[in-house]
Order: C-alpha cells, then sequence, then structure tokens
C-alpha cells in the first residue's frame, strides 16, 4: 500500500535516478554539502482535504528523528542536526556531516509523509492517488482513485484492490483465471509455464536484492581472511543462479553494490571471481591449513531456496577440501537467534539506492547491520571521503577502491543478485519498470495502466 496512499519528497524512476515527488527540487547551499534546501511542491491535497504544507514535511520528518522514536530510518536519518523553515515553500536541513548522497536518503518508501498531528497511520490518509476504502491487515486493502491527485497521467485505476494470497498455486490460480491482474514473487522453476497461456507475461526487475553469506570476521575460522578467500573460490556461484534463480538474477562478486548503479566496479576494474577449487586450496595453505570444516547456518527464511543453494555450496567446497556441515535452523527465530549470531549463515539484503547508503548500514565498523563484525580502517576512511565528496568522478574512484576492498577483503560471500520477477496480465500496461524495489519500487498501481 505504500505507493498507493502516500507520497514520499523524491522517489527512483526506472533509470535510478532521483526525481521529485513532494519536493519540487533540492540542492546543497554549502560546499561541504552539508546544507540542503528543499523546495517543497504547492497544491497538493491530503485525502482530508487539508493542503500539504510545512508542517506535514516537518511533522512526518521528525515522527523519524524523535529521541522516542522506533522507526528504522531514525540511524539513516541520524545526520539531520536541524530543521527549518525557509520562507513559504522551502525547508533547510542542516547535516552534522556533509553528505552529497542526503537526497537519495530521502527516497525510502518508509519516509512517507503525513498530515500534521496525524495519529492513526491506518486510516491512511496522505497524497497519494488512492483513498483507503477498506482495510483487513494481512488480508486485503481496497482503494479508490483520489479525485484531486496532483500527478497528471498516475494513478489509472478507478480502484484498487491488494489481497496477501499466501499459497503459490492459489496465487497462480488466481492470476490465470483473472480474478487478480497482477502478483509478485513468482515461483521461479515454474515462471516460463505462465507465458505458455498466451494472455500472461513476466516481469523481470534485476535490481537491488542479494543473497548473502557473511562470515562473523571476529570468530575463528573466519577472522582469517584467507579462510573467508578459501570459502569465496570454493562457492559455484554460476550453479546457484541457474539452479536456486533458474537464471533471473546475474553473478555477485562479494560485494553490495549492484550493476544498476553508476559506481558498480566493471569486470575490468575488478574482476568476476570465479568458482577455483585450487585457489581455494592456496588459501586454505595461506592459512596454514590443509582441509577444513565448517558450520553453515540456513533456513528458508534467509531466502526462498537457501536451503537448496546450502547444498549446492556443500557439493561445490568438497573438493577444495572444504567439509560444509549443513545446519538447518527453524524459520521462527531464525532472524533473532540465528543471524548476526551462528559463524556462518545465510541471508539477503533487498538493496539500498546509493553505494553510500548500502556501505554504512552494513559494512562500516560501527553499522548495526554488519553481520560480518568486518572493520577495516582504510574502508572507514574512504566511506567518510566519498560522503562529501561532491565530483562525480572522484566519488566513483572511491566507490570502485571500496568495492575491491569488501570483495578481497571482507566477511561477506555475495554469490548472486535475485531479480524481483512479476507476472501479469497483457491487459495491464507500463512504461520502464524501477529497479529499487519490488512491483515498480512499489508504484505499480501508481505508474501502471489498462492498455
Amino acid at each position: 500500500m505504500i505507493g498507493q496512499l502516500r507520497n514520499g519528497l523524491i522517489e527512483v524512476n526506472a533509470d535510478g535516478e532521483l526525481v521529485g515527488e513532494l519536493a519540487e527540487s533540492w540542492e546543497a547551499t554549502t560546499e561541504g554539502a552539508d546544507v540542503w534546501r528543499l523546495k517543497i511542491r504547492q497544491g497538493v491535497e491530503f485525502h482530508s482535504g487539508k493542503t500539504l504544507g510545512l508542517d506535514d514535511i516537518l511533522y512526518s520528518l521528525n515522527l523519524h528523528l524523535a529521541e522516542e522514536s522506533g522507526s528504522p530510518l531514525k540511524t539513516v536519518l541520524s545526520g539531520i542536526s536541524n530543521l527549518e523553515r525557509d520562507g513559504d515553500d522551502g525547508l533547510t536541513i542542516t547535516l552534522s556531516t556533509g553528505n552529497a548522497d542526503f537526497p537519495s536518503l530521502l527516497s525510502d518508501p518508509r519516509l512517507q509523509i503525513m498530515q500534521d498531528g496525524d495519529t492513526d497511520y491506518e486510516k491512511g490518509n496522505g497524497t497519494g492517488g488512492y483513498v483507503l476504502q477498506d482495510w483487513e491487515p494481512g488480508l486485503r486493502a481496497f482503494a479508490t482513485r483520489h479525485p484531486n491527485y496532483w500527478k497528471a497521467d498516475h494513478a489509472n485505476f478507478d480502484e484498487v484492490e491488494t489481497i496477501a494470497i499466501e499459497d503459490a498455486t492459489a496465487r497462480v490460480t488466481a492470476l490465470q483465471t483473472g480474478s487478480i491482474d497482477v502478483m509478485n514473487s513468482v515461483d521461479r522453476a515454474t515462471a516460463h509455464l505462465l507465458t505458455a497461456q498466451g494472455d500472461l507475461e513476466l516481469v523481470v526487475q534485476n535490481g537491488y536484492k542479494h543473497y548473502t553469506l557473511p562470515m562473523r570476521a571476529d570468530t575463528p575460522p573466519f577472522d582469517n581472511n584467507d579462510v573467508r578467500e578459501a570459502v569465496k573460490y570454493a562457492i559455484n556461484r554460476q550453479e546457484i543462479l541457474d539452479k536456486v534463480l533458474y537464471g533471473f538474477g546475474y553473478l555477485g562478486n562479494d560485494h553490495p553494490i549492484p550493476a544498476s548503479l553508476p559506481v558498480f566496479a566493471t569486470p575490468e576494474e575488478l574482476p568476476q571471481r570465479e568458482y577455483d577449487p585450487d585457489k581455494a586450496k592456496f588459501h586454505l595453505k595461506q592459512a596454514g591449513l590443509e582441509d577444513l570444516t565448517v558450520q553453515l547456518s540456513t533456513s528458508e527464511a534467509a531466502f526462498d531456496g537457501a536451503v537448496d543453494a546450502a547444498q549446492l555450496i556443500q557439493e561445490s567446497a568438497a573438493p577444495a577440501g572444504i567439509t560444509v556441515d549443513i545446519r538447518r535452523k527453524s524459520s521462527d527465530g531464525y532472524w533473532s537467534d540465528v543471524w548476526r549470531n551462528d559463524p556462518w549463515v545465510m541471508s539477503y539484503w533487498s538493496g539500498r539506492p546509493t553505494a553510500d547508503w548500502i556501505f554504512s548500514e552494513g559494512y562500516h565498523s560501527a553499522a548495526s547491520y554488519n553481520d560480518a563484525f568486518w572493520k577495516n580502517e582504510r574502508f572507514d576512511k574512504l566511506l567518510m571521503e566519498g560522503r562529501t565528496e561532491l565530483d562525480p568522478v572522484k566519488r566513483r574512484d572511491i566507490y570502485v577502491e571500496m568495492q575491491r576492498i569488501v570483495s578481497r577483503e571482507g566477511g561477506q560471500c555475495i554469490p548472486v543478485f535475485a531479480a524481483d520477477v512479476l507476472a501479469k496480465s497483457t491487459k495491464l500496461a507500463h512504461g520502464p519498470v524501477a529497479v529499487n524495489w519490488d512491483m515498480d519500487g512499489y508504484k505499480l498501481a501508481d505508474r501502471w495502466w489498462f492498455a
């Protein structure tokens, strides 16, 4: 419902570029990118009939920034030191340290603009293209078009019903019989069968989502980088792409930057790591080992196909002298009891829109989501330099070096990036699809139309 009921300040388009939503424009007003001015769009109306104003923007930002806030964005936005009005249509945001990527943080879909004083989030009052009429948590939502929606040529449906159908077979049946028009989380193994019907087609979003195998760099044997390198070379990532993702994705290179970002390190800048048992054996010897036995904790909670992927890793690691003892864990409590606790686990990231955001949340030595517990002084220093560097060429050079460090020294093994796969009726039409989040960046109902 995120993309139906409310708008954010900034959104990401199909080219991965930032475009204004409720913020019409923005600019850094200092060379160090520590002060930003946002021009707020005028004439926008909430479903309640109230006109959008600066009070609504300030209220919404402070919901995340407040001392008592439990928002996951509190850490992301923690660099904000001051918010103040700038005229009738402007907002000045001062940061404790400069951040050239700051506008991208405002594109997070969880940062939706609420009406000032509105405390009942589930009523759905927003500036989005659809007005909530019925809401059954976990089951369905029903919304109708907002007659005074400010975006031209958007929100093209008279009404939208969003239904939760957990059973994969039931969802496919609903699509094939026309009970629903589009569904996400398509079973990759049978996705190709849907197109045989003729009136259905797939939409493949190769975006930011990637599957990871964090090795705790503070825990033996993974506190030795040669051991981590041996594990990375012992994994046949092409096999995981073919047999777990069924080709819906692309190879990872042990760093989290997706190929869709302009700072992505090309194969010429950072050669793709290949499956190589002999190199794995070499690194084991460098670590003073002839062979290695390690435990890998896995669960379908980590990602669809995680157990199958673990078995493939077990098989590919054996020729390198690495015995992988698979520990299958319950989905209940996996994220609280296993992830960030066991020495080697399976996980995933849905990705973030910039390199700074990705590295800051999961790779900086003090990051709360640094699930490999990896620390590197050079990396931390580069992260701060890249954040304040406004020259795009220099910034890209910094981020390429950071990708090299993470790939060659980090605690993350990232074998694949996974595509989000939708299936839809040919009655539905759309333009280029954004890949930053599932369902066209959560904006499907806002951007698509009936052909």
